[in-house]
């Protein structure tokens, strides 16, 4: 695609240790600053990513809901509460149609979705655990790179749980019937009376087809099940976050 680069980091790379480590527990690229790391170890991982950067990531506050911000609106602000900086706005997805403004969202687990229009023109970056996924954050994101001009929009489903890994009770699949009753098939019954394994891959792939999007790569990793690659919260609990990353270059 013209004018657009993506990348996402993996567990390794950076400064931190212990749990937030690689698998080791050394060396670890932890970007997150909400999960028990030192701060000043996030601080150099966040500069060793943003090397690589054309300017600091639109960092957000991540809450599991739809809002979707402007990317050119948060970068200029602080978005990394390190010490007594103010906290990044939040919002689960962000999008821009100016160069070099990068939109970004952290996961270790949660399904990361980049999308751009096929002209280059419009990127966005959409943070979909369950919950926003239900609730509406792809068609939010959708809908947003629309009004800022996007054409055609394609989709990268980025590393997430996997649907061999990702176990739900009742309350997660009526979350998704109940909107689509045709998305019962992305749940496998489980010998466990209300227990499923959900394929949030699926999940998102029919959710974005029903705004228009069918153009979707990805969805075929599982952090879960890659200890050695991934940060996994549903593995181990107390973990780093990962970035994934989009930007126009002109």
């Amino acid at each position: 695609m013209p004018n657009v680069c993506a990348c996402m980091t993996t567990r390794t790379g950076g400064l931190s240790a212990g749990v937030y480590g690689a698998l080791d527990g050394k060396d670890g690229l932890n970007l997150g600053v909400h999960v028990g790391d030192d701060v000043h170890v996030v601080a150099e991982n966040r500069a060793r990513l943003r090397a690589v950067l054309p300017s600091e990531p639109a960092w957000l506050t991540q809450v599991h809901g739809t809002q979707v911000l402007n990317a050119a609106t948060v970068i200029g602000t602080d978005a990394r509460p390190l010490t007594h900086a103010t906290p990044a706005p939040e919002a689960d997805a962000s999008f821009t149609n100016q160069a070099d403004v990068v939109c970004s969202i952290m996961t270790a687990d949660c399904l990361p979705v980049l999308l751009a229009d096929i002209s280059g023109k419009v990127v966005a970056a959409a943070h979909a655990g369950w919950r926003g996924l239900a609730a509406g954050v792809l068609a939010a994101t959708v809908q947003h790179m629309r009004e800022a001009g996007a054409g055609q929009i394609q989709a990268w489903l980025g590393p997430a749980i996997g649907p061999a890994t990702f176990q739900v009770g009742e309350d997660v699949r009526q979350a998704f019937i109940s909107h689509n009753a045709s998305l019962v098939s992305a749940f496998e019954p489980q010998a466990e009376q209300g227990k499923y394994l959900a394929d949030i891959y699926a999940l998102a792939r029919a959710l974005l087809a029903e705004d228009g999007v069918t153009m979707v790569t990805g969805g075929d990793a599982c952090t879960v099940s890659e200890p050695e690659r991934f940060y996994s919260f549903r593995r181990d609990g107390v973990t780093g976050r990962m970035a994934t990353l989009i930007w126009r270059t002109v």
